[in-house]
């Protein structure tokens, strides 16, 4: 509820909902964070687990985001604060939680409307029996009376009331702990009949980030030479790809060369003079045009293509000095998760993506997915999720949260990575994978079919043991009694099935 807050030099304990944006927090080890905040100053591990679901501390320096909610474990951090409290990433975790509990599942509005005409159903057939009887066939009122009260208690529809919902919230409570955010019981429910899911590539099945596989020299220069004359006039390239070789370099310990005269050649690459040498990097289309590429060269090229990769060549008038090989990397985990998925029952597994062919049929090959589709721009994602459902009834979308947006919204369950750093992932998706990973996937949509199970379950033992206990009170056979502990005993035993839910483990 309070937060230590740094103003100028002096230190204050103040209310969370005093807290402005731009204030500096004071984290001490083994405090929680109350507040969202980037850190300014100090280096710590930080335990995510209550609201990714990390089982491990995550490490974080200046600039990282942090979360309220979260333990600091070690170290002490000054945090600049971002978000106010009601806009934090527990607050609306909360908020979403609120609305998922307020949000019906298709199963319990069936048994509301059942409820709606078997109550009433129930009432007159409990008159009846009291009534016609002694009216009829000259029966004891006393008896019939007492037949009738054991109909209306043994047909009260608690048990059968409380089978869905009980069973949602306990598997809503699970998800949660484990680092899932499923927004209601609708959402829950239609996760367990999924049977097609389609997947965002950057971010999702792939870190996103691109990263240098291979370099190769094609002259008297090294590859640690390619790399820093590469990497060095890179450094003025506001190019996606000059990130993954500055990267690369300063992992390798390189010290950059001064550049002179650098030209960005846009759609194409970069010219600069290094060490009084000018020299060109950019894609193979360049060099096509300035310099000319020997067969064996050209082969090398389109063998690092085929596989999923992007290659830039690096030259000077003199010939091709050598080529550094690009690629988003593919998640570690991606694959046994794809094959968990198949193991569920997923019978399709589609990705959707704006990269080229090549490098998306490259990671579709390795994921041993059922179907690509590349270069395709948001409106091209939203369309293929329109005919997917169209084609398979239910089909999920996992993405980011952002780009994929559209798609997200459309799909029957949409799936958003990472919401724990991404509003728009939090609004649009229905579920939320709160940590960067698919690890928590197959997790969601196991527990989703067993809650499917465990309502299954409970509906029909609370009919059957209803019609059951019907039948069992006209010949007279279960007494007024017996009716109660059947009532009750029905509705503990639903109760008792549905906890099983908080067993199901990621």
């Amino acid at each position: 509820n309070t937060a230590t807050i740094k103003r100028g030099t002096q230190e204050f304990e103040v209310d969370v909902e005093d807290i402005q944006v731009g204030d500096i927090m004071i984290i001490k080890p083994g405090q929680k964070l109350a507040m969202d905040g980037v850190v300014a100053k100090g280096n710590s591990s930080i335990n995510q687990a209550a609201i990714t679901g990390e089982s491990l501390p995550v490490h974080k320096s200046a600039g990282d985001e942090v979360f309220a909610g979260t333990l600091n474990e070690e170290g002490a951090l000054e945090v600049l604060i971002t978000k106010r409290t009601e806009d934090t990433t527990i607050a609306k975790i909360i908020h979403l939680v609120e609305e998922a509990q307020a949000e019906r599942a298709p199963s319990q509005q069936f048994v509301d409307k059942f409820a709606k005409y078997y109550t009433p159903a129930i009432l007159i057939i409990s008159l009846l029996v009291a009534v016609l009887p002694p009216l009829l066939i000259n029966g004891e009122w006393n008896e019939w009376i007492y037949r009738g009260l054991a109909v209306l208690v043994v047909g009260c529809p608690c048990a059968l009331v409380i089978s869905t919902p009980v069973a949602i919230v306990t598997a809503i409570g699970n998800a949660a702990r484990n680092g899932v955010l499923i927004k209601g019981g609708i959402h829950l429910e239609e996760t367990g009949r999924l049977k097609v899911i389609a997947f965002d590539k950057t971010g999702t099945l792939t870190h996103g980030t691109p990263e240098v596989t291979n370099i190769v020299s094609l002259s008297t220069m090294t590859e640690k030479e390619v790399l820093k004359t590469a990497a060095s006039i890179e450094n003025l390239s506001q190019h996606p790809l000059a990130a993954a070789v500055l990267r690369k370099a300063q992992s390798s310990n390189i010290i950059l060369a001064e550049v002179e005269n650098f030209q960005s050649m846009t759609g194409k690459g970069a010219k600069a003079e290094v060490d009084g040498q000018l020299y060109y990097i950019g894609s193979p289309h360049l060099f096509t045009a300035e310099l000319e590429r020997s067969p064996e060269i050209s082969a090398g090229i389109e063998a690092l293509q085929a596989d999923g990769k992007t290659v830039m060549l690096l030259g000077s008038h003199t010939g091709i000095k050598g080529y550094i090989a690009v690629e988003d990397q593919v998640r570690s985990a991606s694959s046994t998760i794809i094959q968990k998925l198949y193991d569920l029952g997923i019978q399709k597994t589609i990705m959707l993506t704006g990269d080229n062919k090549l490098a998306a049929t490259s990671i579709g090959n390795k994921l041993h997915l059922t179907e690509v589709r590349s270069d395709l721009m948001p409106e091209d994602k939203l369309d293929a999720i329109k005919s997917l459902r169209k084609q398979f009834g239910k089909v999920a979308m996992i993405g980011d949260g952002v780009n994929d947006a559209p798609a997200l919204a459309t799909s029957t369950v949409g799936i958003a990575m990472g919401g724990a750093g991404t509003d728009t992932a939090l609004e649009t998706a229905d579920i939320a994978l709160m940590a960067d990973d698919l690890d928590k996937l197959p997790y969601t949509i196991g527990l989703s079919r067993k809650t499917l199970k465990i309502i299954f379950q409970n509906v029909a033992f609370a009919l059957g043991l209803k019609l059951l206990a019907l039948l069992l009170i006209i010949p007279g056979w279960l007494t007024l009694w017996m009716a109660i502990f059947a009532d009750m005993g029905a509705t503990l035993i639903v109760v008792l099935n549905s906890l099983r839910l908080m067993k199901t483990k990621y």
